[in-house]
């Protein structure tokens, strides 16, 4: 069983519509997190924890970035918190994104929403091996887009909103066909999503992130459960996953 740790909130600032990065320092995680692993973050005047992808590692400053969505009342409690503050996180949890591809290869990033985060610190630790990368990056609107910059600076990076109000209009799946070749993919967003990602992209070799509401997020309660393709009994999102392979788990 992780223990929890304290860690310092070093930045925190709304960078998109309800959107909020937080930097936070701990030695233990930062050394220790995984690209697709997330942190289990307790919240004052609330009994479950929120489970938070972990968006980037700063190994020699020991600082581990998150982004969250404000959607209810757990969330603006964390978002309020300021820097010089502490919270109380169990971390880093789960099984993350396998790092496979090898250099010169190319691999696709697809995110939706929230699903983004997870993604970048995979992308930088792909860039980092020599591996090309193509990103497509869906939001809902101009106002909720964030991290084009950074994910522009790993490769080529495509955006695509709900309402068209800026890149292309439509979902993750419409820009598939533009992309050009790709080895591998890797995708984190709703389960619609994902859904359609797998569907479209049958046969090729891929892993995908789920969300979902936790209880203990270590593996124990038994709330974040999904059946397994095969037909062989259940998958634990928090301790199994997040990140499966594509086809493993029926969405």
């Amino acid at each position: 069983m992780k223990k929890a740790e304290e860690m310092q909130i070093i930045k925190a600032s709304e960078i998109a519509r309800d959107t909020v990065e937080m930097v936070l320092r701990n030695r233990y995680i930062s050394q220790h997190a995984a690209p697709g692993q997330f942190l289990h973050i307790h919240v004052e005047g609330h009994t479950l924890r929120r489970p938070i992808s972990i968006a980037d590692v700063n190994h020699e400053e020991e600082t581990v970035t998150i982004l969250f969505k404000i959607v209810g009342s757990g969330t603006r409690q964390l978002a309020a918190n300021r820097p010089g503050m502490s919270i109380n996180a169990l971390g880093p949890n789960g099984n993350g994104f396998p790092v496979l591809a090898q250099p010169g290869k190319t691999v696709l990033l697809a995110g939706g929403g929230i699903g983004v985060p997870p993604l970048y610190y995979l992308g930088k630790t792909l860039k980092s091996n020599g591996v090309k990368l193509i990103s497509i990056l869906g939001f809902q609107s101009k106002v909720d887009i964030f991290y084009e910059k950074e994910f522009s600076q790993l490769g080529t990076t495509f955006i695509v909103t709900d309402d068209g109000s800026y890149g292309g209009k439509g979902f993750v799946t419409d820009v598939l066909d533009d992309t050009g070749l790709f080895e591998l993919y890797y995708s984190c967003g709703p389960g619609p999503m994902l859904q359609a990602m797998t569907e479209k992209l049958k046969g090729k070799p891929g892993y995908i992130s789920l969300e979902e509401r936790m209880g203990c997020g270590v593996g124990t309660c038994l709330a974040c459960v999904i059946p397994a393709s095969n037909g062989d009994g259940y998958k634990k999102i928090c301790k199994d996953g997040p990140v499966f392979h594509a086809g493993e788990v029926s969405l």
